[in-house]
């Protein structure tokens, strides 16, 4: 069975850091491209972060680029996202997401980690 599994969401104040973890089974993950991907409460998804299946390449939106940083480990068959100076915007249910037809819409993804940024 394909499967996504997210982890590491928490509360963290203003300023502060998380580090998500993704876990991936049931497919090939070393040549998979791999996506973070949040949805804000009352919000859309939006697209966060991209990292390739060697995990040479990475993209970063412009909210999150020069705070976040994206990276995997294919023998352990897992991702990372690591967030820094984090801010209230960012608070969102976090996903990572399997490329699918060249894009992270439709692809399969895992149940989601929460992240609330407050004081």
């Amino acid at each position: 069975k394909r499967q996504l599994v997210e982890s590491g969401g928490g509360l963290v104040q203003p300023g502060g850091s998380l580090r998500l973890s993704c876990a991936a089974s049931g497919f090939t993950f070393n040549v998979a491209v791999m996506y973070w991907v949040r949805q804000a409460p009352g919000k859309g998804p939006e697209w966060v972060s991209t990292i390739s299946s060697r995990g040479d390449v990475t993209w970063y939106s412009d909210s999150v680029k020069g705070r976040f940083s994206v990276s995997r480990d294919n023998a352990q068959n897992t991702m990372a996202l690591q967030m820094n100076s984090l801010k209230p915007e960012d608070t969102a249910v976090y996903y990572c997401v399997k490329q699918s037809g060249g894009t992270w819409t439709g692809g399969l993804r895992g149940p989601g980690t929460q992240v609330t940024v407050s004081s």
